[in-house]
């Protein structure tokens, strides 16, 4: 049960996680799913309909653009880069998860602690 606690609490971040996959460059869309998954050792994925539904929010709000690479084999894959609002708002996501696990570490840790 705790697994799927946690994995409701990281799906609640999304965005702000794939904010901060682009502020380290531009990627697409398998890649980030592979990301994910790496950097999670498997515990968590992602799946594309939903990683794709979350690159159209932050589109439309935006704080990402894409652009279709110019690959030579098999199909262009389509690029997404963080703009300078989606850099403010990571920060902003930053600062904001910072503050609520400094709260959740008091709440829930020892009361001698």
């Amino acid at each position: 049960m705790a697994n799927e606690l946690s994995k409701d609490l990281i799906r609640g971040h999304t965005d702000a996680i794939v904010l901060n996959l682009l502020s380290q460059g531009d990627s697409y869309g398998y890649r980030i799913v592979q990301d994910i998954k790496q950097r999670t050792k498997g515990q968590y994925t992602l799946n594309e309909a939903t990683l794709y539904t979350v690159f159209r929010r932050l589109g439309k709000a935006g704080l990402v653009e894409s652009y279709y690479g110019d690959e030579s084999q098999g199909g262009r894959r389509k690029y997404y880069s963080l703009t300078p609002l989606g850099q403010e708002r990571l920060t902003a996501e930053k600062e904001a998860w910072a503050f609520a696990r400094q709260m959740i570490n008091e709440l829930m840790g020892d009361k001698d602690e």
